[in-house]
This record gives C-alpha cells, sequence and structure tokens, in this order.
C-alpha cells in the first residue's frame, strides 16, 4: 500500500509533469481551479490548487474533503502512484469507477485532453 509521503511525491511529479508538457495539455491544464484529492485507502485529503498548469498542495487533511473543490479527485493512494508512473490508464480506470473526477462541465471539457 503507497504512504502519504509516496502520494504527495506522486503529486509534486504529475506537478511537474503538467507544468513540463506543452500544446493541448499545456493549454488544458493553463486555469486556476481548487483541487482536492481524497485518498480513500488512507482516509487522506490533499487540498490544493491547479494554477498556471502546476498542481500546488497547500494542505493535507485527515478524512474526506471538508470543501467542495471545483476539481475533486478520488482514488486509493496506490492507484495515485500507478497513474503516475504511467502503470494505469486513466480513461479506463475512470471509467471502471477506480478514479473519480467531479467537475464542472466546462472543466471537464478543458481536462479531457490531459485524460
Amino acid at each position: 500500500m503507497a504512504t502519504i509521503e509516496e502520494c504527495r511525491s506522486a503529486l509534486d511529479k504529475l506537478s511537474d509533469s503538467l507544468r513540463r508538457a506543452d500544446g493541448e495539455v499545456r493549454s488544458a491544464a493553463a486555469m486556476d481551479r481548487a483541487l482536492s484529492c481524497h485518498l480513500t485507502d488512507l482516509d487522506t485529503t490533499f487540498t490544493g490548487r491547479l494554477v498556471n498548469g502546476r498542481i500546488l498542495v497547500q494542505d493535507r487533511l485527515d478524512g474526506p474533503p471538508r470543501e467542495k473543490a471545483e476539481i475533486r479527485l478520488a482514488m486509493t493512494g496506490d492507484d495515485l502512484v500507478a497513474l503516475v508512473d504511467g502503470q494505469l490508464d486513466f480513461a479506463r480506470a475512470w471509467a471502471s469507477g477506480r478514479v473519480r473526477l467531479e467537475a464542472g462541465f466546462r472543466d471537464l471539457l478543458r481536462l479531457r485532453s490531459l485524460l
């Protein structure tokens, strides 16, 4: 099972990848939105912002998110690490229910190129 530290590191790695991206991916991630990532097996939530193609983690909370972020993710820690390492396909994980992504319709349209 992935640790909280491994999950935080995975979020940092994802942020670095988004920041280095170009073209359509860079454009899709270039927004300013509140973000939460709930790790269901660790009962921990990372909160922060997606700003100009970078994930800025601001806090880690025990339990589910206390406030409704504009972009909300939920998955196990192992799935987060596997997604970031390229071992798990996001679209398949989302379609099968392993990963939950909730956002407004316009944000989902923009984020689809990241999937």
